[in-house]
């Protein structure tokens, strides 16, 4: 899960993944820059989060959890 501080929407998702329990390795791109690369790689070039990456699925933003 790439997320970054001050992105609604990657607090949103990481709140929805501790409330249904689901494990997942939070990517924050302020602490960890080197990752920023990997990151617009996954998106076509945009610097955007939250980047889900679950079983080789890539999803980009999160509009609530199931």
């Amino acid at each position: 899960l790439y997320t970054h501080p001050g992105c609604a929407f990657s607090a949103a998702a990481k709140m929805d993944y501790r409330r249904r329990e689901v494990e997942f390795v939070e990517i924050d791109v302020s602490k960890q820059p080197d990752k920023i690369p990997e990151l617009e790689r996954l998106t076509g070039g945009e610097r955007i989060t939250p980047v889900i990456v679950e079983d080789g699925t890539v999803t980009i933003g999160f509009k609530g959890g199931s």
